[in-house]
């Protein structure tokens, strides 16, 4: 069974207040609580059902999910759902959201690139993202990548020292911290790759045994 870490009390955050998925949702309709609205073609919610016992938080939206409005579309969500898939964690029994809400890119001739979110906009985005967990009140919140911890627990914990670990908080969920699947898209060696990817796929397999236990 994985270790479970106390890291202590975790970042205050102030939330939105909504008693419902719904609710929170209709009051993110046309946020502007940072600068990322004004490139993006819209805010990007989370989905999932009301009562999920598993979060995923990701860092931001990408191309495809800005135009689509729904999140993990494109490749880092496919390559997601296999993951999940190879885990025994059915996506569709998942809550998934980002800790960002507008895709933040870098235009490139046609292309947009993506561009990291700083810290002003991941906390100005927590608003949300601590609203929904709020509700949603899961077992288990896993995040994947840097921005997401940042996001609930704060600058202390760091991806690579804390991934595979699940933290307890004092004052918030627990949290699995893992790497974004957009990490292993970006490994060129492909023994490399394939070793990223079956660490990745035995992160997600905790948060099963955690469900279970």
């Amino acid at each position: 069974m994985n270790i479970v870490a106390n890291v202590g009390p975790a970042l205050t955050l102030e939330v939105a207040e909504a008693t419902s998925i719904a609710e929170l949702q209709h009051q993110t309709e046309g946020c502007t609580r940072c600068d990322l609205y004004r490139n993006a073609t819209q805010i990007v919610f989370g989905e999932g059902p009301g009562k999920a016992e598993i979060v995923l938080v990701g860092e931001q939206p990408g191309d495809q999910e800005d135009l689509t409005g729904k999140p993990f579309v494109g490749p880092a969500g496919r390559l997601l759902d296999r993951c999940l898939d190879e885990a025994g964690l059915d996506r569709r029994r998942c809550y998934v959201t980002n800790a960002v809400r507008h895709f933040k890119f870098t235009p490139r001739g046609k292309r947009r690139l993506h561009a990291k979110p700083n810290a002003g906009e991941i906390r100005r985005c927590a608003w949300w993202l601590g609203a929904e967990i709020n509700i949603l009140q899961p077992k288990l919140v896993v995040t994947l990548g840097a921005s997401a911890p940042y996001a609930l627990l704060g600058p202390k914990v760091k991806l690579t020292p804390q991934r595979g670990h699940i933290l307890q908080p004092t004052n918030r969920r627990p949290v699995l911290v893992t790497i974004h699947p957009s990490y292993l898209l970006r490994i060129r060696d492909e023994a490399d790759q394939r070793r990223q990817h079956l660490d990745f796929v035995s992160d997600l397999h905790k948060a099963v045994e955690f469900q279970s236990s």
